[in-house]
């Protein structure tokens, strides 16, 4: 084996690649990254403990609005304080990481599928996992999936360089403890059950246990991961007691048996949302998951073995699994360990199976791979019909998005006090033209065997399109009708009131207006308008901030509030004028007028 990762010949190429990517990736991850302000609740409540950790110098113990924040471990927030000691307080200094960990999981791919199966699989991986609507999505918000997807990435393409991968260095392996340990500082313990359980469903399949036993590093990388995530663990249960245990109980085991927050969902809500999510690849990953699995039924009913410590050395290679074959094993084994994970649990959202995403790449660009190389690869057709149909769906979604919203644009008024005057313009229609096109260029290269190269880059360039459309053109709407608003307001407030004066946030209770005031917030439900009055009478000022047509519900005590400011249907109330002027002194005498001539 050469000392080096790839031939000379090759590096050139490989260069050029990877540059190439990391431009792209950084144009979609990075490109208005800041322009659009937090969105509620997940995405305030992080950039706020981040902001806040780094206000009170503590850095163990997260917090919101001053108060102990249990639902996440620690790392992001760690990501976010040196982030803001970069950049500054602000959108894009709290989305950085996720950006930057974005950007370093396409390197990863790209790099370790080159080294793994070449430079063509390689590049068709990497612009699979980064050209698909969910890996952008989570790109560019400030939630853990982004750092946790690279973490578990690198744990398992450490596995399988250091282990699986015949004449690797086994001390790849470190990545794979090492990567869970960090995934589970990111996330709590599903940065270790990921990994886990997708080398489990592989070592199982493969009869490899007991290789894995000798040669794994077992204990040792056990070690790794306990020393490496359980001190921040003890140091929480030291400061926090049982509030924090029963807390990440709730958090996680809780979480896995019960629905939280509404989020329960079907049974088979990870279907549609893989369509959706891995689009425009989803229509090949059927077919490529359902040929791995093939090959291997195939290489059961052979007699094939996979490399393991009883056919190393004694079997013959040619009655061995091809190595390719082999690593789709482990990607479909990936896919299908991260779904019936995420499946079983009771709380189910769209991020959550995030961390399949770049094993559903390799399936689909090895299998794509293949096709091109192949002409008569089976399911190739359908898996372009699949797609097709997929892409006019959207398509007909977005075009249907503005008949849709005025429609519904009454459930939007409590969060959106002026959606009924907003036009959502014509991104919809832009994007839905795109789509069509796109996809007609797909079904016209991807239908004929000698213009199929052509249906990846047409997919490709028309995710690309719609993902700028989405962040050119249709966010920055959104945004100043209905996100910044009521944060813009938040902000006004921080800057005029001490640290000893109140702010209420009244109806639309927005996590994220903490992170805009940079000071405690008192939040107050509608029907719970009594809760107001203790704070009014307090000596200094007190703002609320409120939507506009909830006005007249406040307590009659607020009814000679002076209205501050007002924003798109949101308003800023204060007991006391903006700028204090002292009653007891007489205003200094005005200055004499110039006279005339001099």
């Amino acid at each position: 084996m050469s000392k080096t990762p790839f031939p000379t010949h090759h590096r050139s190429l490989i260069t050029h690649h990877l540059l190439a990517l990391l431009a792209l990736a950084g144009l979609l991850f990075f490109l208005n990254l800041g322009a659009l302000g937090l969105t509620d609740r997940d995405e305030g409540r992080n950039a706020e403990a981040g902001r806040e950790m780094v206000e009170t110098g503590d850095w163990i113990s997260p917090t919101f609005n001053y108060e102990p924040r249990y639902a996440k471990p620690v790392f992001l927030y760690w990501l976010m304080s040196a982030s803001y000691r970069l950049f500054g307080v602000s959108e894009f200094a709290a989305r950085f990481p996720s950006a930057l960990f974005g950007l370093g999981l396409i390197a990863m791919q790209y790099l370790v599928l080159t080294r793994l199966r070449g430079s063509a699989v390689g590049l068709f991986g990497s612009l699979m996992l980064l050209l698909n609507v969910e890996i952008i999505s989570l790109g560019r918000m400030a939630l853990t999936d982004s750092v946790l997807i690279f973490f578990t990435t690198l744990a398992l393409f450490g596995f399988w360089l250091g282990f699986a991968d015949e004449g690797r260095s086994r001390y790849w392996l470190w990545a794979f403890y090492g990567g869970m340990a960090l995934g589970t500082l990111t996330k709590g313990p599903v940065g270790v059950l990921v990994p886990a359980l997708t080398v489990a469903v592989y070592l199982t399949l493969a009869k490899r246990w007991s290789h894995y036993w000798q040669t794994g590093f077992p204990l040792a990388g056990i070690g790794l991961v306990l020393a490496l995530a359980l001190p921040w663990y003890l140091a929480m249960l030291s400061i926090h007691g049982t509030d924090y245990s029963q807390s990440a109980q709730a958090n996680t085991v809780g979480r896995f048996l019960n629905p939280m927050e509404g989020h329960g969902f079907s049974f088979l809500f990870y279907i549609p949302v893989l369509l959706l999510g891995f689009f425009p690849w989803s229509g090949w990953l059927p077919v490529a998951w359902y040929q791995a699995f093939k090959s291997w039924q195939g290489a059961r009913g052979k007699g094939l073995e996979v490399r393991s410590e009883s056919t190393t050395s004694l079997v013959p290679r040619a009655s061995r699994l091809p190595a390719q074959d082999e690593l789709d094993w482990f990607a479909a084994a990936w896919v299908l360990a991260v779904l019936v994970l995420f499946t079983l649990s009771s709380t189910r959202l769209p991020h959550y199976i995030g961390p399949l995403f770049p094993a559903a790449a390799l399936l689909t660009a090895s299998y794509w791979s293949r096709g091109l190389l192949q002409p008569g690869t089976s399911g190739t057709r359908v898996s372009v019909h699949v797609t097709t149909g997929l892409g006019y769906l959207l398509a007909l979604g977005f075009a249907a998005l503005p008949s849709l919203y005025s429609s519904n644009v009454d459930k939007l008024v409590k969060e959106f006090p002026l959606a009924a005057q907003v036009d959502l313009g014509s991104g919809p229609y832009i994007a839905a033209a795109v789509l069509l096109i796109g996809m007609a260029l797909v079904s016209y290269f991807g239908l004929s065997e000698d213009r199929r190269a052509g249906a990846f880059w047409a997919a490709g360039a028309t995710l690309a399109c719609v993902a700028l459309i989405l962040v050119v053109v249709m966010l920055p709407r959104l945004n100043r009708y209905a996100i910044a608003p009521p944060q813009e307001l938040a902000y006004a407030a921080g800057l005029n009131l001490s640290p000893t004066d109140r702010l209420i946030v009244y109806g639309s209770t927005r996590p994220s207006t903490v992170f805009y005031a940079r000071r405690k917030t008192i939040f107050i439900q509608t029907g719970e308008e009594a809760n107001v009055l203790p704070h009014v009478n307090q000596p200094g000022r007190t703002m609320i901030l409120l939507p506009a047509s909830l006005r007249a519900r406040l307590p009659r005590e607020t009814a000679d509030f002076p209205i501050i400011l007002q924003r798109f249907g949101y308003i800023l109330l204060a007991n006391k004028p903006m700028v204090d002027v002292p009653a007891s002194k007489e205003p200094p005498p005005s200055p004499p007028l110039p006279t005339p001539g001099r």
